[in-house]
């Protein structure tokens, strides 16, 4: 194991407030219906602005609309036609992809409805500094009227008014309106499990809210505007295509411009409603059409896995990551510590040493407690006259207090010092087994509770030590593979011990480890990677996390977090679950590759046009041009027809694939290549050759053609 560089953070799939999944890859009726007035709305020029492909389709389909009432014709009227079914379906493609979100949205607004506020009243520093806010008086007020800095009351029963910190009480949180997840959540104050949303109820006890955004600016108001695609943004790279794409159509409008007095002086004369429909089906109108909705595709996909991006270049980012930050706790481990065996030192019994981990861990409610009384055999009845020692920061120690018997577990120098201080020797040979039982522990990456037992007034003996395991999740090692076949470095943090952590760390698989981390050295390794041209993915909830979060390419900050985490991290997991950064990369390297991917198949598919149109225009002038008919098809008017026809079933057929995205497997980025170019790039260039001649055996028989 090499020294601290990097840390990844898992991802596990998350549900979303209404569905799971990646949604169907087929439209229905439905679906079409309902986004076809969004569509048509699509049709003005201004909002086709952002697709300059799609805006000259519709201007050539305004001009051979003019073209065909001045001059009509069989062939300009089924060109023109179909011209505006190219527009209309590429922005169907974009609204089908939005209306995937206005369930979600729908849904979300109920949390908007105005409820009453109890708002306390009092002046800045009343409300900053006083101690107990519940005593002051409150005035009724509706929830559209609180500001950042407002403090509110709200007890069971209440929705809470607005985003903000809790800052007295704990409560039981109903978020289910938000997350999707059915079990309450406990919210409480000082922690890093603080921050409430508006909307959600509480289901006991009261809190005081100091509210944290402004009418308009809330957490839900935000899920709201990015599932609706209103305020997504274009990423860098998505502007970049729009500008090679703006570019080849500007290259095919000077060409078939040109192409027009070459024609004329060849004495092959074209008319312009021909040389539209060549431009039309030379520039790269598919891939420009499903642009939009691939990327608002991608912000869906991580939705349904109840994760928010606050922008179109976060998820694209993930796309892009180089190494993964991960937590052990909660993230590679279970989190909670198993009891895995009890390690008994010479002279004392097994059935000894279990009996008193029983006893001194029947009043202990932490999961490594239970998990030691379920280890043992299960709870048994209280002795008569026992006192619990509950555990503190202080003594680091927990038991049982019996008459004329006294159990102790803790910590392996906190219960060493007690034991001396009975009178017990420091040299005895117990000590040295208790160490050699520590240290096997600790080198297998458990964590080691030394059992102490003081009997009357006697010197306290040592009992042995209870082993108790961070157990890794079920199915992580496999996963961390699958990123280092993308190239995908990961790097465990903890604040174990290095000794731990390296077992730990070589049990799960991960690449490095970074032990006994500090929020300052998770900033320092962030930047120490992005300074060698890597691109860091993590996940953090605390306030101490927000630096790093805001630090790094990708911070996922945890729904149950601090304010501050969720406003320094460019995504938020309402599930709160440190894995679901694994997902989150799996989605970004599934839009880069559906971009591409379908990139690739557009514009393989426009040089199969070249075969279909370019001999149809010039084989009368040009009788060798007959070589290039390799479709042998029926006309030239059936296979320009037959051309413009599929140039816009096409888009169609590929909008599931653009909001489904492209089969994920994970592999390294020439593997990936290699791929795409077979499979899109090779059936770019055949489907149009099968499409285009099937269409041309129904379309000859068109009368008048």
């Amino acid at each position: 194991m090499s020294t601290p560089t990097s840390t990844t953070t898992p991802t596990t799939t998350g549900t979303t407030g209404t569905t799971t999944g990646t949604g169907s890859s087929v439209l229905t009726v439905a679906q079409l219906a309902a986004a076809l007035p969004g569509a048509l709305r699509k049709l003005d020029p201004r909002e086709l602005l952002a697709t300059p492909v799609m805006l000259v389709v519709e201007i050539g389909a305004v001009a051979t609309t003019v073209m065909s009432v001045l001059d009509p014709s069989t062939l300009g009227w089924l060109v023109t036609l179909w011209l505006w079914l190219t527009v209309v379906f590429g922005t169907l493609a974009e609204s089908v992809a939005e209306g995937r979100g206005k369930a979600q949205a729908a849904s979300l607004r109920e949390l908007q409805t105005e409820t009453p506020a109890r708002r306390v009243r009092g002046s800045a520093d009343q409300l900053t500094y006083t101690g107990n806010l519940t005593d002051l008086p409150t005035d009724e007020v509706p929830s559209t009227s609180l500001h950042a800095g407002d403090v509110v009351v709200v007890e069971a029963g209440e929705r809470i008014p607005g985003d903000g910190d809790v800052v007295a009480g704990v409560a039981s949180v109903d978020e289910s309106a938000v997350t999707g997840e059915s079990a309450p959540v406990i919210r409480e104050s000082g922690g890093d499990r603080s921050a409430v949303t508006g909307g959600t109820v509480v289901l006991s006890d009261r809190i005081v809210v100091r509210v944290t955004s402004e009418p308009g600016q809330s957490f839900v108001d935000r899920m709201i505007a990015l599932v609706e695609g209103s305020e997504r943004q274009r990423t860098p790279n998505e502007i970049a295509l729009n500008v090679l794409l703006s570019s080849l159509t500007v290259v095919f409008v000077v060409v078939c411009g040109s192409l027009y007095f070459l024609a004329d002086y060849s004495g092959a004369h074209q008319s312009p409603l021909v040389l539209t429909a060549l431009l039309v089906c030379l520039i790269p109108t598919t891939i420009g059409a499903l642009l939009s909705a691939i990327g608002i595709a991608g912000m869906d996909r991580l939705v349904r896995r109840n994760v928010l991006a606050m922008s179109g270049r976060a998820v694209e980012a993930a796309g892009d990551v180089d190494v993964l930050l991960l937590d052990k706790t909660g993230t590679i481990t279970y989190g909670n510590r198993q009891a895995a065996e009890l390690l008994a030192v010479p002279g004392v019994t097994s059935a000894e040493l279990a009996e008193a981990a029983l006893l001194s861990s029947l009043a202990d409610e932490t999961p490594e407690g239970r998990s030691i009384v379920t280890l043992v055999g299960g709870a048994v009845a209280t002795p008569p006259g026992a006192t619990f020692v509950a555990f503190s920061a202080s003594t680091r120690m927990s038991g049982l207090d019996l008459p004329g018997r006294t159990l102790r577990k803790g910590a392996g120098s906190a219960v060493a010092q007690w034991v001396h201080s009975t009178g017990s020797p420091a040299a005895h040979a117990s000590v040295a087994a208790i160490e050699a039982h520590v240290q096997h522990v600790s080198e297998s990456g458990g964590t080691p509770l030394v059992v102490a037992e003081q009997v009357g007034s006697d010197p306290a003996r040592l009992l042995g030590v209870i082993h108790l395991k961070d157990v890794v999740k079920d199915g992580i090692r496999e996963r961390f593979e699958e990123l280092r076949a993308m190239g995908i470095r990961t790097v465990m943090i903890t604040g174990d011990n290095a000794v731990t952590a390296a077992a730990i760390a070589q049990e799960a698989g991960v690449d490095d480890v970074l032990a006994e981390a500090t929020p300052e050295d998770k900033l320092a390794l962030i930047r120490r990677e992005q300074q060698g041209g890597r691109m860091v993915a993590m996940c953090g909830d605390g306030t101490n996390d927000a630096p790093a979060l805001a630090q790094a390419d990708v911070g996922v900050a945890m729904n149950t977090g601090t304010t501050a985490a969720k406003e320094a991290g460019n995504m938020v997991d309402l599930d709160s679950d440190p894995t679901k950064l694994l997902d989150v990369v799996e989605i970004g390297k599934q839009l880069l590759i559906t971009r591409g991917a379908l990139t690739t198949f557009s514009v393989a598919n426009d040089v199969a046009k070249y075969f279909a149109i370019l001999p149809a225009m010039f084989v009368v002038a040009f009788p060798d041009l007959d070589v290039l008919n390799v479709m042998r098809l029926s006309s030239p008017e059936s296979a320009i027809v037959s051309a413009v026809v599929f140039n816009a079933l096409v888009i169609v057929a590929l909008i599931p694939l653009a909001l489904r995205g492209v089969a994920y497997r994970p592999a390294s980025a020439s593997a990936l290549l290699q791929r795409n170019l077979l499979v899109y790039g090779v059936g770019g260039l055949i489907a149009p050759f099968l499409g285009i001649k099937l269409l041309d055996l129904v379309i000859s028989h068109i009368p008048g053609l």
